[in-house]
């Protein structure tokens, strides 16, 4: 086991724990494969499943993964139209399992996101049956205040640049607290507890996933 792959366990460790005690359950997988193959586990055959605007989920191809199994899929990125988009949103509140990562977690536990739309965060807090959050290690901070700063400067002017949208942090990759029209910073989400218990599951992953 590498130095790095020492820390990653023990790190996710301490962190399940305390996850725990803010009653999500928490799991460790040390590949992104493992952690496909973990949040399948947890998927019984039969559920309506849906997602966020997650990379983390799609690069890991764990979206294609559930396409596969005997599901219903309610996918945004195969939607027709808009409209078709607008409806999978909206259906996503009485989904069995709702699948998102975070921008960013502290040590302690509390899971922070930043949305444009609010759908995602939304959905994170009210509806679905479950909520499945995969996060690579490498968003996690020592604390909530660092969290909410990796969203905000690392996460936000990235997630910008994929947008293309017309926001200063798409000019120079630095956040400006704007509130500029195309802004997608008009949500910030603090996830500090599981309500119902339980209700929210964390897949730590130890790879550098997503944003």
């Amino acid at each position: 086991m590498t130095p790095k792959e020492t820390r990653n366990e023990k790190l996710a460790k301490r962190m399940i724990k305390n996850l725990e005690h803010r009653n999500f359950k928490a799991f460790y997988c040390a590949t992104a494969a493992e952690a496909v193959e973990k949040v399948s586990t947890l998927i019984p055959d039969g559920s309506s499943v849906t997602w966020g605007g997650s990379m983390t989920i799609r690069e890991i191809g764990l979206t294609e993964a559930l396409h596969t199994r005997k599901l219903r899929v309610l996918d945004r990125d195969r939607a027709a139209n808009g409209d078709e988009v607008q409806r999978i949103y909206r259906e996503a509140f009485s989904a069995d399992y709702y699948l998102s990562s975070a921008n960013a977690v502290s040590e302690d536990g509390v899971l922070v996101n930043i949305d444009g739309n609010g759908n995602r965060v939304a959905a994170i807090t009210f509806g679905p049956k479950h909520v499945i959050l995969v996060v690579g290690l490498n968003k996690v901070t020592q604390d909530v205040a660092s969290a909410l700063a990796r969203a905000r400067s690392t996460a936000s002017p990235t997630n910008a640049a994929r947008f293309d949208v017309k926001t200063p942090c798409q000019a120079d990759g630095v956040c400006h607290n704007c509130n500029s029209v195309d802004c997608i910073c008009n949500y910030i989400h603090f996830l500090r507890n599981s309500h119902p218990a339980g209700r929210h599951i964390v897949v730590l992953v130890g790879e550098e996933l997503g944003y």
